[in-house]
């Protein structure tokens, strides 16, 4: 999955004001999870398991500094074998994000945990990206909204744990102008934390048991009851 303009992006003001915020939230999601394989699928740029101390840490994509080059739609791990799933910017930017989802359902353990980072549409950056028509990155995606992920996985067997909104500034261009929006960050976190211009939203994956429905061999034998013969009156008598 090449995304136009990703690269350049990634150096602007822009990118780094919103990356920078989202690896001191994932460094913090990431540090209390635990298990032997955790994947991060998409922006291999920016190594967002940094902060995880599972053994084995590898970044999944089509292009870019990977270490399993794959299509994310299509991911080359056995079933359940994988503890972490990290999803930075891949299911706004993809053809086909059930898809996507599907498979980190497919390869995560029982109580695996998958971790979305996204654009908020309901934002200053979800009303930009209406405006914008430069087919480059960040505005040539699909934003999903939070309520739309957590019914989508809700569907695959999901239980959402937690999330939280970050980069309340307008997306300025220069970075004077986005230290002189650095004061939304307080306010927004608490009167308007929905109107973050990202998100970050996790999952655990849920198995439900299956329960045996065993016979009581307990319970007394019911004796069957004897019939009472029919009295025949005479006129049914042939």
């Amino acid at each position: 999955m090449s995304i136009p303009g990703l690269d350049r992006w990634l150096n602007t003001a822009q990118g780094r004001y919103v990356l920078n915020w989202e690896q001191s939230v994932l460094d913090n999601a990431v540090a209390d999870v635990f298990g032997f394989n955790a994947l991060q699928c998409g922006l291999p740029q920016y190594d967002f398991l940094r902060a995880n101390r599972i053994p084995l840490r590898q970044r999944a994509g089509c292009t870019g500094p990977v270490d399993v080059l794959c299509d994310l739609s299509a991911l080359p791990f056995a079933s359940h074998s994988t503890d972490l799933v990290v999803l930075p910017h891949v299911l706004e930017f993809s053809d086909d994000p059930h898809q996507i989802l599907r498979e980190a359902e497919r390869i995560l353990i029982p109580e695996g945990q998958v971790i979305i980072v996204g654009f908020n549409p309901l934002s200053l950056w979800g009303a930009t990206k209406t405006l914008k028509r430069s087919g480059e990155f960040p505005w040539n995606g699909s934003y999903l909204s939070t309520q739309r992920l957590r019914d989508w996985l809700k569907l695959l067997g999901f239980e959402v744990d937690g999330g939280t909104y970050g980069c309340y500034a307008p997306p300025c261009e220069t970075q004077q102008w986005l230290q002189r929006w650095q004061m939304l960050e307080a306010a927004g976190n608490r009167w308007w934390n929905f109107s973050g211009g990202v998100y970050m939203l996790r999952a655990i994956k849920r198995t439900h048991a299956m329960h045996l429905i065993t016979p009581n061999w307990r319970q007394k034998p019911v004796r069957a009851k004897a019939l009472r013969p029919v009295a025949h009156k005479e006129s049914d008598v042939c």
